[in-house]
């Protein structure tokens, strides 16, 4: 098992590497998926990628609710 100065320089070896690895792999899919996301119910926070499928969600979901007004014109 390495220690003192060996073990130091082991550790600040792998940091410099987990850090290259980390700049290598660029964005992930989860932030990605996070940012698509742009229309949320008003009822229940859902979050969904687009109007149509916004839309299909609040008429099945929430028939009594009214319809919010960015959806008036959107075909579902």
């Amino acid at each position: 098992m390495a220690r003192g100065h060996q073990k130091l320089q082991s550790q600040q070896k792998n940091a410099k590497k987990q850090t290259e690895m980390k700049k290598a792999k660029g964005h992930d899919q989860k932030t990605a998926a996070k940012a698509a996301l742009v229309f949320t119910c008003l009822v229940c926070r859902t979050q969904m990628p687009d109007p149509k499928t916004f839309k299909q969600h609040f008429e099945s979901k929430h028939p009594k609710s009214p319809l919010p007004p960015e959806l008036e014109g959107v075909e579902a």
